[in-house]
């Protein structure tokens, strides 16, 4: 069943890292799928970029260097890779990858079964990969039905933001702490964090590097906020740590001294209600995850918590694997349910595919920094 005209070729855009250490970013011409028995074909109209979509679309390129080239209609963008850099991108090397883990369009086309000619024409979101596209061929099972008058820039980021918050919270929960603590807070994540534990009643560290992010998040009712390049950090800090007794943080900035500043902290405001002194440092147990890369540079521990502490890695897709498809299903029910509210986003630009390959466009998005958030549009015309 066919909704609407649908072309033969569509516009993909696609990541590639060549032997010699290029990275090039281009649209490729594919051609469109016609859906099987229970497939449906999305007119995709909304596909956020979120840091994790930027590991893949830019491999670790130096952006500074990047240079232009091919037509206003078809960009083509490359920059160099750093030699050191080489050997952990071994694997795509030579392959031109499609990009954006999610996204939200229409339907436009369906196969024969019931389940998908129940959607013709229906706004859906999708975590199906390769959402840089102008269509995108998928399950219908796998597709997320929006509420009937939701705009598919209201439903782009409908899982990967959404999921890792409530993830967060629950990993809190299943692993018996009773609060958290976040970095890089003001981001659309993190904004959607604070709205989740206002109103779940968790207590929420939300740690900030700007004024202007202290007062941003302070505007939406969070409670604790505290700015890392202040000089009294380490005591609002520890402050903020003993009135909330978090003892677990996730970690979006990943290098630096920030992850052991949050461990001795919490060791600190630990120590301050101790009943005896042990050389050991508290018995109460300290987790970092760190789930980000903003900073790529080692991650500096200096050993003054004791020795109830964990620092790893934590995923949103190894989680949802984890808790098992009943659990995973009820997160994204509860997304669906409150999409304009506590898990609405907001975008600061909305780029066509082509407007996402200038480099003025780049500039902008590959800082990953507060108000810079960019939305493709890829049937958007330039």
């Amino acid at each position: 069943m066919t909704h609407a005209s649908v072309p033969s070729k569509a516009l993909q855009l696609r990541s590639l890292v060549s032997a010699d250490g290029r990275l090039e970013l281009s649209l490729a011409e594919v051609d469109v799928p016609t859906p099987g028995p229970d497939e449906v074909l999305v007119r995709v109209e909304a596909a956020p970029i979120n840091p994790s979509d930027q590991g893949l679309l830019f491999a670790a390129a130096n952006l500074s260097a990047a240079q232009a080239g091919g037509t206003t209609t078809r960009p083509v963008v490359t920059a160099p890779i750093a030699p050191a850099m080489m050997k952990a991108l071994s694997a795509r090397v030579g392959q031109s990858l499609p990009v954006g883990n999610e996204g939200a369009g229409v339907v436009v086309s369906t196969g024969d079964s019931a389940q998908a000619r129940a959607l013709l024409g229906r706004t859906v979101a999708l975590l199906a990969g390769e959402m840089y596209s102008q269509y995108r061929c998928v399950k219908a099972a796998h597709c997320l039905v929006l509420p009937e008058g939701t705009r598919p820039a209201e439903g782009a980021s409908c899982f990967v933001n959404p999921l890792t918050a409530q993830g967060m919270v629950e990993t809190m929960r299943r692993e018996g702490h009773k609060a958290l603590v976040h970095t890089a807070a003001a981001s659309n994540l993190g904004q959607m964090l604070n709205r989740i534990c206002l109103q779940d009643g968790v207590g929420l560290v939300n740690i900030v590097r700007r004024p202007e992010q202290v007062e941003l998040l302070k505007s939406q009712g969070a409670v604790h906020v505290c700015n890392a390049s202040s000089p009294g950090f380490i005591e609002e800090l520890t402050a903020a740590l003993a009135a909330t007794g978090a003892t677990i943080a996730f970690d979006a900035i990943g290098g630096g001294r920030l992850a052991g500043q949050i461990l001795s902290c919490m060791e600190a405001a630990a120590s301050a209600t101790a009943r005896e002194y042990s050389r050991y440092g508290s018995t109460v147990h300290k987790q970092v995850y760190i789930y980000g890369s903003l900073d790529r540079g080692p991650t500096e521990l200096a050993r003054n918590f004791g020795f109830a502490w964990s620092v790893g890695g934590w995923l949103l897709m190894p989680f949802l694997q984890k808790i098992g498809n009943a659990d995973a299903q009820k997160l994204r029910e509860r997304v669906a349910r409150e999409l304009k509210t506590t898990f609405a986003s907001h975008f600061d630009s909305e780029l066509s595919l082509a407007e996402a390959l200038s480099l003025e466009a780049i500039a902008v998005y590959g800082k990953q920094a507060t108000g810079a958030k960019a939305l493709i549009n890829p049937n958007k015309r330039a």
